[in-house]
């Protein structure tokens, strides 16, 4: 890989994506030996010098991330439903010495957790929100990373077509990408309180379903009725968003998810779309992803002027809009934000991944690399403190260096 030293980071996620980690096919199984990709980068431009030790640690720690996320999201539900997807958190756990909290079936439903319980209650393998804390010595803030891992979306009762259920494994791609980069952030040395929280469900059809018309009471307090069944992401990351506040008395809440096909629309098939109350950090997101090769691109964040899509009768609110052509991508992440309130005064940041998360057939594992740019800043890591976009005042010598190596290139 030939690259300047401010690309390193983004080529080696690149390069990660491009090796999946998942397959099924006959041929593969029968193989003996694995095999093995080997990488050397070498740098060209200014600072051309051997890459540190450290460095490849970081890189490695990465990529490993990137194919993990990418793996799960490739696997179908008939391997990695609930039960699985909890094996893997604990897996995770294992190797960082964290023991997760985990909450699931009927407790849900008894802590008042009505909008994961709802969603997944019908499914063969009962929901769980499941909690990876890390809580360093010295930490000055906390943050919370909620993801949505529906690890497979019929739609419910407002049931998929079959053009569009297929795929619907990737549903869980949210909570896949904040697994990735929970273990990564975490070995590389995270200075502040991160807390990876993991709402999981299976948004199956049956007898226990949730119907339309039925009104749910999320972890909030807020009640919802509900008029759309496949409108369920942004339930289970309500209650998320809402534990993340309430119990884990989080400064930043990000939420990363596979939440609505508009975002297609929106933002096209490389960029996710972010929502955020936080100008300062809708412009670290993009920045982010500029750096790390997981693009962003902002959304409308105007909830005096959207939110009235979700107006109720008989409840605080619906669960998907009235309008289906005003900004729906938008008004989704306004609906987990109501749950924690818009006069809340920490930071709270929304990715929307539904079209990034794959591409063609293929898992890309997006949204490790972005969290680890995002939130580089607070590791003890030389490298991710380079790609990240915060915690730096004025232009950085890295982008010094990109513009002269970019008249160079003019040149």
């Amino acid at each position: 890989m030939v690259c300047e030293r401010s690309e390193v980071f983004a080529s080696a996620c690149a390069l990660a994506r491009a090796f999946p980690l998942f397959t099924h096919r006959s041929s593969a199984s029968r193989r003996t030996e694995k095999k093995t990709v080997t990488v050397e980068f070498f740098l060209v431009g200014q600072n051309n010098g051997p890459i540190e030790v450290a460095t490849l640690k970081c890189l490695a720690s990465a990529t490993e991330g990137v194919r993990l996320a990418a793996r799960i999201v490739d696997t179908p539900c008939n391997e990695m439903n609930t039960d699985t997807f909890l094996e893997e958190i604990k897996k995770v756990g294992k190797d960082l010495g964290i023991t997760p909290t985990i909450i699931r079936d009927e407790e849900l439903k008894e802590r008042g957790f009505g909008g994961i319980y709802g969603v997944g209650k019908a499914a063969l393998h009962p929901p769980a929100l499941a909690v990876l804390s890390h809580t360093p010595d010295g930490a000055t803030q906390t943050i919370a990373w909620v993801g949505k891992g529906i690890v497979y979306d019929t739609g419910g009762l407002s049931i998929k077509g079959k053009t569009t259920m297929p795929g619907m494994k990737r549903d869980c791609g949210g909570a896949a990408a904040i697994l990735g980069a929970f273990k990564a952030t975490v070995k590389q040395g995270f200075k502040d309180n991160l807390h990876a929280v993991f709402c999981l469900a299976e948004n199956a059809v049956g007898p226990r379903a949730t119907r339309p018309d039925d009104i749910h009471v999320l972890y909030s307090g807020k009640t919802v009725e509900i008029n759309n069944t496949d409108a369920e992401g942004r339930l289970i990351l309500a209650d998320g968003v809402a534990y993340a506040c309430k119990d884990l008395g989080a400064d930043i809440i990000l939420d990363m998810a596979t939440l609505t096909g508009a975002q297609g629309v929106a933002t096209g098939k490389y960029h996710a779309a972010v929502l955020t109350n936080n100008e300062e950090w809708e412009k670290a997101c993009v920045k982010a992803g500029r750096n790390c090769g997981d693009l962003v691109h902002p959304l409308v964040y105007c909830p005096e002027l959207h939110f009235s899509e979700f107006t109720s009768a008989v409840a605080d609110m619906k669960n998907s809009v009235a309008d289906r052509d005003n900004t729906p991508s938008s008004c989704a992440g306004l609906f987990i934000a109501s749950h924690i309130g818009f006069d809340w005064p920490g930071v709270w940041v929304h990715i929307d991944i539904a079209a990034p998360v794959h591409a063609g057939e293929r898992a890309t594992g997006y949204g490790v690399a972005l969290l680890l740019s995002l939130f580089g800043g607070a590791s003890e890591d030389p490298l991710l403190n380079m790609v990240s976009p915060l915690g730096c005042n004025g232009d950085s010598p890295t982008e010094d260096m990109e513009r002269d190596s970019k008249r160079r290139r003019l040149v």
